[in-house]
């Protein structure tokens, strides 16, 4: 594990950071349980040794109402680069941001995610596969979404360009594919969760039962599967919706991880909303913004081990993304070796039992 070598990472390749420059580390309190103390620390004296001028501003959480506040922008105006080691970054990616700034919000969120492959793999190598991804997503005719659950999802891809305001690291989804021309079945895993964007109660939702939500033409047709489980559905559908006045049936988009150094070293059950930021990287899992007519939404649905092909030829087959099958992948695994050992031993931890998901899949 190298803290170091994830924060010289993010600083140098992924916000481009150079001598003399400012940086401005907005972080929320390690007590909050989601963003570790260390982490903050391995950045601000990586940077500082790269002859940054640092300083730190403690954001705190706000689970409804995330913003920039005017003492917040003022420190934002006066700086080079602004790291977010908070969960306000993420609540505020797809929002307006200040010109002129490099912004970066981090999912490497524990010294451990820092360390591991998630955080030193080279940010200009996932650059260019995400580039790639988005290419061939792009000129695919017909997108088909599968696992073994269940899940049977297909419709043509519609890139527009659009992305999050600021820069991700590390970069572990490729652009999100709007829904509306997507139909089929998506088979749960036992929960329905939140998205990062709004907190509420319960964030997290087990099911008693397996379930399957369908939907046609990125809109929410309904559930089917255990009685109790479609009821549970319904009334946290409406209970949502109810509280933040959102469009109940929206299917936004959707999206797969494309990070194979993803892990997540801990269980679901000990770290939710962690696992709701981070996990989603790895190429075990794809995800559906749902539950408002914006990205992300307010509640995600989650496919385990997804088979995604592009006019008939799996890209991920059963969670394993066969990143070597695309134009271009070849001279990006040749110039960037660590990348390919990753590719070539993929972190599968992401935190769910595999015994438990599949004795459900029977059922469903």
């Amino acid at each position: 594990m190298s803290p170091r070598s994830g924060a010289r990472n993010l600083l140098k390749n992924c916000a481009r950071a150079q001598a003399g420059q400012s940086l401005l580390i907005a972080h929320e309190p390690a007590d909050l349980g989601y963003f570790d103390g260390k982490v903050v620390g391995h950045v601000a004296r990586e940077a500082r040794d790269l002859g940054l001028h640092v300083r730190l501003i403690d954001v705190g959480f706000d689970a409804e109402n995330p913003q920039l506040s005017p003492a917040l922008l003022e420190q934002v105006e006066h700086a080079d680069i602004v790291l977010f080691l908070a969960r306000l970054g993420d609540q505020l990616r797809f929002c307006h941001m200040p010109e002129g700034k490099t912004i970066v919000t981090s999912f490497a969120a524990t010294e451990e995610l820092l360390g591991s492959g998630f955080g030193t793999g080279h940010y200009h190598a996932f650059e260019a596969l995400k580039a790639a991804t988005d290419r061939a997503l792009g000129h695919a005719r017909e997108v088909r979404l599968t696992c073994p659950r269940g899940t049977d999802v297909r419709g043509a891809t519609q890139l527009d360009g659009a992305d999050t305001r600021l820069k991700r690291f590390p970069l572990s989804v490729f652009a999100a594919l709007p829904a509306a021309r997507f139909s089929g079945r998506v088979a749960l895993p036992g929960f329905l969760t939140g998205t990062g964007s709004k907190y509420y109660t319960p964030y997290h939702l087990s099911l008693d039962g397996p379930l399957l939500a369908l939907f046609s033409k990125g809109r929410l047709t309904g559930f089917a599967g255990a009685p109790h489980a479609v009821a549970q559905a319904e009334a946290h559908y409406d209970h949502v919706a109810g509280k933040f006045d959102l469009d109940r049936n929206t299917v936004h988009s959707w999206h797969a991880g494309i990070h194979p150094g993803c892990g997540f070293p801990w269980t679901l059950e000990e770290h939710t909303e962690r696992w709701g930021g981070t996990a989603f990287g790895n190429p075990r899992l794809a995800h559906f913004h749902t539950c408002g007519a914006y990205a992300p939404g307010e509640i995600s649905w989650n496919v385990i081990d997804p088979t995604i092909s592009l006019d008939g030829v799996p890209i991920w087959e059963d969670g394993v993304f066969q990143a070597h099958r695309l134009s271009g992948v070849a001279e990006i695994f040749s110039q960037y070796p660590d990348v390919a050992a990753m590719f070539a031993s993929p972190d599968r931890a992401i935190g769910l039992s595999d015994r438990a998901l599949y004795a459900e899949a029977a059922e469903v």
